[in-house]
């Protein structure tokens, strides 16, 4: 250590003035270290407040936030005025905030149970509306909804479950609920995979069927089931697909075979003649008295 005796000079560096028996500080120069008096270093060195705009003396406590100095007395939460020194802040339009104030100020509320969902937590957002995730739950078996899928109606949420339970059409035959699509027939709910044919229990949903005492049956089974038997060819007679028939004494035909029945020319729009199981052409019918 350099040794200072009174017939060396000791002056601050700044303005010159003896330091001899003075408080003084020494700041690095570049070259060594320079004394100042406390005036002329505070003056030189020290940061000036963002809140009060005063100088941040050597022995103050300095906080340092986003290139902006503070005292530590000045470092406040700018709604309730309480220290930020040691508690965890903000900033919202460079204005300081405690979490508190901010959650009040810029986070929303729990439509469940009217307090702050505070940043970070777990939260679920549905028409505007804010809900902590445990607050979200099924109108009917109070059960968090969280990450499932759910159904609303008017201000209330069901899980699909419960929705089903509550709101859904029954099938008329498994009496199960119809989550979506199905088959309306006779104006009742069904499931697809339950409307099915009387007769084959064929599938009917996206085919044409017809029914018989309320029962749907496909045109097969009911062709086989239920119509009459064409007299040339045996096979029903449905009528369905917009096919004719030809109808004379308790006996039809299809269209296509009504024919005289020696010389098989059709018999469809011209007179014919009856004899016992057979219908002649009006030719055939004068040979046939020769």
């Amino acid at each position: 250590m350099e040794q200072v005796t009174m017939s060396d000079r000791f002056d601050c560096d700044n303005c010159k003035e003896s330091l001899y028996g003075r408080k003084y500080i020494q700041a690095d120069g570049g070259e060594g270290d320079n004394p100042y008096c406390i005036p002329c270093y505070d003056s030189l060195f020290a940061n000036t407040c963002d809140e009060c705009k005063e100088l941040i003396g050597h022995d103050a406590r300095e906080l340092f936030y986003e290139d902006r100095h503070y005292h530590e007395h000045c470092f406040r939460c700018f709604r309730c005025d309480r220290s930020l020194a040691d508690e965890p802040f903000t900033s919202q339009d460079e204005a300081l905030l405690c979490n508190d104030c901010y959650c009040n100020e810029f986070s929303s509320k729990c439509v469940a149970c009217d307090k702050t969902v505070m940043p970070g937590t777990r939260k679920l957002e549905y028409g505007g509306s804010t809900w902590h995730e445990g607050c979200f739950i099924c109108h009917s078996c109070e059960q968090p909804i969280g990450s499932k899928s759910f159904i609303p109606d008017k201000d209330e949420h069901y899980c699909v479950s419960c929705y089903e339970d509550k709101f859904a059409p029954r099938c008329t035959r498994c009496k199960k609920a119809l989550a979506k699509g199905g088959v309306t027939y006779r104006d009742e709910p069904w499931h697809k995979e339950c409307f099915v044919c009387s007769g084959c229990k064929v599938q009917l949903a996206g085919q044409h069927f017809t029914s018989r005492e309320d029962n749907p049956y496909c045109l097969k089974c009911f062709g086989s089931l239920y119509s009459k038997k064409c007299e040339a060819c045996s096979k029903p007679i449905t009528g369905f697909g917009g096919g004719k028939y030809i109808s004379f004494e308790e006996r039809q035909w299809h269209q296509p075979c009504f024919t005289c029945t020696e010389c098989s020319v059709s018999l469809v729009g011209a007179g014919f003649f009856p004899n016992g199981d057979q219908i002649l052409c009006r030719d055939c019918n004068t040979n046939s008295n020769l």
